[in-house]
């Protein structure tokens, strides 16, 4: 019965923030979408952070090292911590300023702007969905497993996976980016002071961490080594991986939007300085969950580790709260939905030409959106896709987005031609080595995706007329 209640009491508490986010923000559609472009730092930062911490983080990372060992530790935290704050800089920075300037709201919108080109928008929103919507799958995914295994199958899979979309989508149409920010505040604090307390609990189930170790090298020694015969580990196979988890977070429309509405370049700084410190302690505490996981709940196959979490926090922190496991798991889902929901209807806005009365047909689409969402997830579920491999797939694409999305900010002579080259041809590659059976040499198809991309966008650059000059220096701001 606690559980029920605090689940009830979780998902109405985002709801009234949906309504206090209605009653106080701005009327009109940079209000809706961007908050007023007025994010300080405290909503910032767990807009940042919680949009990019899914399940993916909570049920993938510590289901692949439930497998994989340690050595997953090293495939993400390093590049996570340091180098995606940097791009948040690097690319914020910029973003919000050109954004501003073209009155753009979606960053679909902002590269047609800057660009000159409609052509742009309509490929990018394209590419954006193609990779989102397999995303937010992962989220319910997620949910529904964390709440399956709560209520011991009292609820299905499904069904919770339903009702955590629908919770989602209800405070994201009520209060929009700022309901969205809010919510992201308590959610983010949530699922990290759950994360951290279930590896601090865990130690102390072993008698401290030098136990633990030892136990896990007497036990375990395959968990406590890279190997680099395994596929995932392959010096090729490992650079490619590193190299979509450095490009591919900022490349997240639903990331791009949330910097466009940073307040004033002080706000974005203080939020890249904070986040290295709070991954610091989220990925480290997500792997060592999966690893002593294997030896505290051996047997698990394949995506049946996708659950190793919510089983680890009712191990180690007793049945009576195992319900915070589940708090968790819902709130880094839809910490991360919300903002994905709220910026594919920022797109169908903005790019497939709206009114801005119409509103109402807006938040329409987005429960279109959420249902596609959901059918592809019943979909998923019958194919029996981890979380893990769905996330790296998505990652991978929005990897390949990743020169038009610096060079549009960056470099004047960069076209409109080259950036739909870029996507197309970046995309298409990655799709044939991941399905068509192309020959990588050993790396993943990102690895060919990106190449490619790389050069469409600088080749077809130099050869195509640049955008109007006029249009450069409003973009520029010079």
């Amino acid at each position: 019965m606690m559980a029920i209640i605090l689940i009830v009491a979780y998902f109405l508490a985002m709801i009234v923030i949906g309504w206090w986010a209605e009653r106080n923000q701005e009327r009109s559609t940079a209000g809706y979408y961007l908050a007023g472009r007025g994010l300080g730092a405290t909503a910032l930062f767990f807009a940042l952070f919680g949009t990019n911490c899914s399940p993916f983080v909570l049920m993938g990372i510590p289901g692949q090292s439930y497998h994989d060992g340690l050595g997953i530790l090293s495939l993400n935290a390093p590049i996570v911590a340091l180098v995606i704050p940097l791009s948040f800089w690097l690319v914020g920075r910029p973003a919000r300023s050109m954004g501003g300037r073209l009155s753009a709201i979606s960053p679909a919108e902002l590269y047609a702007k800057r660009l000159d080109s409609k052509a742009v928008g309509w490929t990018l929103l394209i590419a954006f969905t193609v990779f989102t919507v397999p995303y937010m799958v992962t989220g319910i995914q997620g949910c529904g497993i964390a709440l399956t295994r709560q209520f011991d199958g009292a609820i299905d899979a499904s069904t919770g996976a339903a009702l955590t979309l629908a919770v989602a989508l209800g405070y994201t149409l009520l209060g929009g980016m700022r309901a969205t920010a809010w919510t992201n505040v308590v959610q983010g604090a949530l699922f990290l002071a759950v994360i951290v307390l279930v590896a601090v609990a865990l130690f102390t189930e072993f008698g401290g961490v030098r136990a633990a170790f030892e136990r896990l090298q007497a036990e375990r020694p395959d968990l406590t080594v890279m190997d680099r015969t395994h596929p995932r580990f392959a010096p090729r196979a490992f650079a490619s991986y590193e190299l979509a988890i450095t490009l591919t977070v900022v490349c997240f429309p639903h990331m791009l939007v949330r910097l466009m509405a940073a307040k004033d370049e002080r706000t974005l700084r203080t939020s890249c300085r904070l986040y290295p410190i709070a991954l610091a302690l989220l990925w480290p505490s997500a792997v060592l969950t999966g690893v002593f996981g294997a030896l505290l709940l051996p047997g698990l196959e394949g995506r049946a580790s996708d659950g190793i979490f919510p089983a680890m926090v009712a191990r180690v922190l007793g049945a009576d709260w195992s319900v915070l496991g589940t708090l968790a798991v819902l709130a880094a889902a839809m910490s991360t939905l919300d903002a994905q929901l709220l910026t594919m209807g920022s797109m169908v806005s903005r790019d497939l030409g709206t009114s801005t009365r119409a509103i109402h047909a807006e938040r329409l689409f987005l429960c279109g959106v959420a249902a596609a969402v959901f059918g592809l997830y019943l979909v998923v579920e019958q194919l029996q896709v981890s979380i893990f491999e769905l996330g790296q797939f998505c990652f991978s694409g929005y990897a390949t987005l990743f020169p038009t999305i610096v060079l549009g900010l960056v470099w004047r002579r960069f076209t409109g031609a080259a950036a739909v080259a870029s996507i197309l041809g970046g995309v298409l590659t990655l799709m044939a080595f991941q399905w068509g059976g192309l020959p990588a040499g050993g790396w993943l198809p990102v690895a060919p995706g990106l190449l490619v991309a790389s050069v469409l966008a600088v080749a077809v650059s130099l050869v195509t007329r640049p955008p109007a000059e006029s249009r450069v220096r409003e973009a520029f701001g010079s």
